[in-house]
């Protein structure tokens, strides 16, 4: 049975060719790092290997910047507390228990970017068994004419399921539907996330590919200690943890209607309702109360994508996703 919590059934926004935009901006899908929708997170570094701080002198330095322990535990969502990969290097991560693909995004990695726009990425794997891990699909629409520079900007608009997408104390989020039809792995049971790190050179004899082919065009060269991504934490949304199943049961006979909807919300049930929820793409609550006719006009609420979640005296729960559009 599908853990029934306060989740984000979010989906990428995809406007004329264009994905999701930088956190605080409607439509985007980062995910605070205090969001009641993350409930684990990594508890075991199970692997790492530093990369270079420069990829084209590999007689020279390793990124030094952090210790592999402060990709562990909740993101703190600051510059220092984070660990340093250096050019293509990676972690694995592991977790007391596995998660699952769920509704919506199932987890999230959160970087120390200072700002909307410098962006370090990386790539994200995820495995069942520690041995075979499946690398989660992305798509850079940089340019790649003329190489981004080492404190150069990145539209986030641009970048679809590359980890640094979001600046610190937002975490990118990652679906495990992307990669369904992938073999050797088990999506009800994924124990293992690897982050990899995005060599941004468009020189394709050291530069990274997303999985079109396209070369990715970010900040290089970042030829210092802290050099390559920056992991600060990697969160879990829908967790196989047994604790968290308190409610098996869920409302039956629940209608949510228009949906969209361009303002105006009606809930119909015969289940005894004692609280309604509208939880916001970033996991604010904007609403909590009984009203089963909602003016979301009124109540001050922005065009976006919202998870509506009622709650019965027994404590079943129900949870949909409120689409409200201009």
């Amino acid at each position: 049975m599908k853990l029934l919590l306060p989740l984000l059934f979010l989906t990428t926004f995809v406007t004329f060719g264009q994905f999701a935009p930088s956190a605080g901006i409607p439509g985007t899908t980062a995910i605070y790092k205090d969001s009641s929708a993350i409930v684990e997170w990594a508890t075991e570094v199970v692997t790492f290997t530093r990369g270079l701080e420069d990829i084209e002198n590999p007689d020279g330095p390793l990124a030094s910047f952090g210790v592999e322990s402060a990709a562990l535990g909740y993101a703190e969502g600051n510059s220092a507390d984070v660990v340093s990969l250096g050019d293509m290097g990676s972690i694995t991560l592991g977790f007391e228990y596995s998660f699952q693909n769920g509704p919506g995004h199932d987890f999230l990695v959160f970087e120390n970017s200072f700002s909307d726009d410098y962006l370090e990425l990386a790539h994200v794997e995820v495995s069942s068994d520690g041995e075979r891990f499946v690398r989660i699909p992305s798509i850079s629409n940089t340019q790649t004419e003329e190489q981004a520079g080492p404190f150069d900007n990145t539209d986030a608009t641009e970048i679809h399921n590359l980890a640094g997408k979001y600046r610190q104390g937002y975490g990118t989020p990652f679906d495990l539907e992307d990669i369904a039809d992938s073999t050797g792995i088990d999506l009800m049971d994924v124990k293992y996330v690897r982050v990899v790190d995005v060599v941004g050179t468009i020189n394709p004899e050291y530069g990274t590919f997303d999985s079109e082919g396209n070369i990715i065009n970010d900040p290089y060269k970042t030829d210092f200690e802290s050099g390559g991504f920056d992991l600060d934490a990697v969160g879990i949304i829908n967790s196989n943890n047994p604790s968290l199943s308190i409610n098996e049961i869920a409302i039956q006979s629940v209608v949510v209607y228009p949906n969209p909807t361009k303002g105006a919300l009606s809930i119909r049930t015969n289940a005894n309702i004692k609280q309604i929820t509208l939880i916001d793409e970033i996991g604010r609550i904007v609403y909590q109360g009984t009203d089963t006719i909602l003016d979301l006009e009124q109540l001050g609420i922005n065009a976006g994508i919202y998870i509506l979640r009622l709650i019965d005296e027994e404590n079943n729960i129900h949870q949909e996703r409120i689409s409200f559009i201009d």
